[in-house]
């Protein structure tokens, strides 16, 4: 049986998944302020930078390293922020992510030779249910790319994990310092290409306390805190007892969305969260596919 959480660290996990709801609003106003790509630079500069002289180098093959970072850091952050800038919806956001656990398991079945059983598969066939209910309703009042660009994030976050499953990193917080010094550079390479450098130095020039705020956040409070205090509650308890508080990060991203930035709760979008949570619950649920889920639910929707 998974082990029984003290009060207080139940109250830690479900304040970690808050922040990392909340989050999705602080994205908003962060793209209020930088184009995309450089918004994922300077958000994961600020993680690393200062940290990285403090955090030992994880006990990893350099080439996990600069793959996880690579693909978490520049392709998943990079496809979230410009679909976010193209008009995909806070909120909308935090639960489409969640269907690259649908991603991880097709990926860990192709490189890791992972057979899911059959609740599994029906709880993943739940949730997939939920994102078409989602792209109905999206289809109706927002760009479609941006809806694409989402669901591309979640593929490579589900790469990230099938990667993140063979390095197999003994402490998370090393690990998440040292990947986050590895996307800033091709970040920044591809803003300049792309979203030209007087957008970038228009930006940086007339930077506000409300910028800073949202990459510090972001960097500060969303990285280094959130997965600190998850990697803590890990190397305490069992993961079937923790992961599964990474589906309330839907909850907080769409209900801050709601109150902070007044996106619409609608009933196609309550069915949708229902359908991902739920089935995300279900494929979960057990013991032995609680510990399968838990490295994809370590990175929940940053």
């Amino acid at each position: 049986m998974p082990q029984r959480m003290r009060p207080a660290h139940i109250a830690l996990a479900v304040a970690v998944t808050a922040v990392w709801g909340v989050n999705f609003v602080v994205i908003e106003v962060g793209l209020d302020h930088f184009p995309p790509l450089l918004f994922s630079a300077l958000r994961f500069g600020l993680s690393a930078v200062p940290a990285i002289f403090f955090v030992k180098r994880p006990k990893v093959a350099w080439k996990w390293v600069i793959a996880f970072g690579l693909t978490l850091g520049a392709v998943k952050y990079g496809l979230l922020h410009t679909g976010m800038r193209w008009g995909m919806p806070a909120g909308l956001s935090s639960l489409v992510l969640q269907i690259q656990a649908v991603f991880t398991t097709v990926f860990a079945a192709m490189f890791l030779r992972e057979r899911p059983g059959g609740r599994r598969i029906a709880g993943l066939a739940i949730a997939l249910g939920g994102i078409v209910v989602a792209a109905v309703a999206h289809g109706g009042g927002g760009p479609v790319g941006a809806f694409v660009l989402i669901i591309a994030a979640a593929a490579a976050w589900g790469v990230a994990n099938v990667i993140t499953r063979k390095a197999s990193p003994p402490h998370l917080l090393s690990w998440m310092v040292w990947i986050s010094a590895v996307p800033v550079l091709p970040l920044l390479a591809l803003s300049l290409i792309f979203e030209g450098p007087r957008a970038d130095l228009d930006a940086l020039a007339a930077i506000d306390l409300s910028g800073f705020g949202a990459i510090a956040y972001a960097a500060g409070v969303s990285t280094l805190f959130g997965f600190g205090a998850w990697g803590y509650l890990m190397s305490r308890y069992d993961a079937s007892s923790v992961a599964p508080y990474s589906l309330l990060v839907p909850f907080f991203g769409m209900s801050s969305a709601w109150v902070f930035l007044g996106e619409a709760v609608t009933v196609p979008s309550v069915i949708a969260a229902v359908l991902v949570v739920g089935g995300i619950a279900v494929s979960a649920s057990g013991r032995a596919a609680a510990k399968k889920a838990a490295q994809p639910a370590l990175a929940a929707s940053r």
